[in-house]
């Protein structure tokens, strides 16, 4: 097992301590082990980086990378919102997340977009297209690692401090937590929303597909990753879907042979303007 994928097993590992760790109310600073422990696991998500860096990708890490991140994601949502706290001074259990209905809202928004791009994906991984990370679904998992840490922060807060947090400081917490799951939640379902629309090429059917290319199926999304560059090159296409170097240079090879690309230098000029890119692709 190489090291990119060492890193996403530990993110896993990670998991069950969180769990416990929030949920052990017999522990002291219980919930603040746990909100550090899901920081950490939060920040070990550069194994893919990593991964592309050094030249290891493979199959056992594409398929355990976002098992983690999504199983991390989910348990510290579900804890934020369906556990209610006690400490010392809360007569009854509190939840965190209020009111509990808008809570309840948002992470099911948040789940059911996870779930939604993944089926997404297997749908373009069954017609052998690879998809290209979206920035927003980047800066969309940084928001929620945010807001579910905060929000565990504020958990142990009010198990440990909630004499002292009780009132005006409590209520002006709650809000500024609330807003940001709240924009959290709007970022999440915008990024879903535009990774969809940006490769509703997925939808159509093979045989216009084929029709329309018959080289290599991830072209279209190579031209519409690069065509706002205007460049293009096989080192390029390697680095952003993960490719093996053979294959990108085939591609190249390819879009060439289609007059996509021009057929000289490292990096080739595309040929195709956006317009020309939707007749051939989106219409």
């Amino acid at each position: 097992m190489n090291i990119p994928n060492k890193i996403t097993v530990s993110r896993m590992c990670f998991i069950p301590l969180v769990l416990f760790f929030f949920l052990a109310d017999f522990i002291p600073y219980g919930k603040l082990v746990a909100a550090v422990l899901f920081g950490v696991a939060a920040l070990t998500d550069i194994d893919g980086k990593i991964a592309r860096k050094l030249n290891q990708v493979t199959d056992l890490g594409k398929f355990l990378d976002p098992i983690a991140d999504k199983v991390l994601i989910t348990s510290g949502l579900l804890l934020i919102t369906a556990y209610p706290i006690a400490g010392e001074g809360i007569s009854q259990p509190l939840p965190i997340v209020l009111p509990v209905w808008l809570g309840i809202v948002c992470v099911t928004l948040i789940l059911s977009r996870e779930l939604i791009v993944s089926a997404f994906r297997q749908i373009a991984a069954s017609k052998n297209i690879i998809l290209a990370a979206d920035y927003t679904g980047k800066v969309k998992a940084v928001f929620q690692d945010i807001t579910v840490f905060l929000y565990m922060i504020f958990a142990f807060m009010v198990a440990q401090f909630f004499p002292v947090i009780e009132g005006l400081a409590y209520t002006i917490i709650s809000i500024v937590l609330l807003t940001l799951l709240v924009a959290t939640t709007l970022l999440t379902v915008f990024s879903g929303l535009n990774y969809i629309v940006k490769n509703k090429q997925v939808f159509k059917n093979e045989e216009r597909q084929t029709k329309q290319m018959p080289y290599d199926l991830i072209i279209p999304s190579v031209l519409r990753a690069f065509i706002e560059d205007g460049v293009v090159s096989a080192q390029k296409i390697s680095d952003r879907f993960n490719l093996n170097i053979d294959r990108a240079k085939k591609v190249i090879a390819d879009m060439t042979e289609l007059g996509y690309i021009t057929d000289e230098g490292a990096e080739r000029e595309i040929l195709l303007t956006e317009e020309e890119y939707r007749q051939l692709f989106e219409e």
